[in-house]
């Protein structure tokens, strides 16, 4: 059983995904599951720039963080949830999303908010995770 990995696919007779993700991602059973509070572009000094590109970098920083604490990596996130409040520039977004999953995608969902809890706030990702 130690030999059981997380594992990412398309199933045939689906449409090709619309974006970097994965359809399904299957967990093995007894795996440990980590959820982690949406992540958000402020820097390490509490500060939001205003830039919604230099958000998005701060963000995927503070989830190699949040990784790296648990000595966890992108092979052991299954899910992610993005949400914005500016339309999403997705040529950026994908180049730091492909930094941190090569070509290995998650399951992925993402929704546009009028806001998200703090007025700065322009994105928000929320990451679940497991380690079999």
């Amino acid at each position: 059983m130690k030999n059981e990995k997380i594992i990412r696919k398309n199933p045939a007779g689906m449409p090709k995904p619309v974006g970097n993700y994965t359809h399904i991602t299957k967990i093995p059973r007894n795996s440990e599951l980590f959820v982690t509070s949406g992540q958000i572009g402020v820097d390490q000094n509490g500060q939001f720039p205003e830039s919604f590109n230099l958000q998005i970098s701060n963000t995927f920083n503070n989830i190699k963080s949040v990784l790296d604490a648990e000595q966890l990596t992108a092979d052991n996130i299954i899910k992610v949830n993005v949400w914005a409040t500016e339309q999403i520039d997705w040529d950026y977004m994908y180049s730091q999303w492909e930094k941190l999953f090569g070509n290995d995608y998650p399951a992925m969902t993402i929704g546009y908010l009028t806001a998200l809890g703090l007025p700065e706030i322009k994105i928000e990702i929320e990451i679940w995770a497991a380690k079999a």
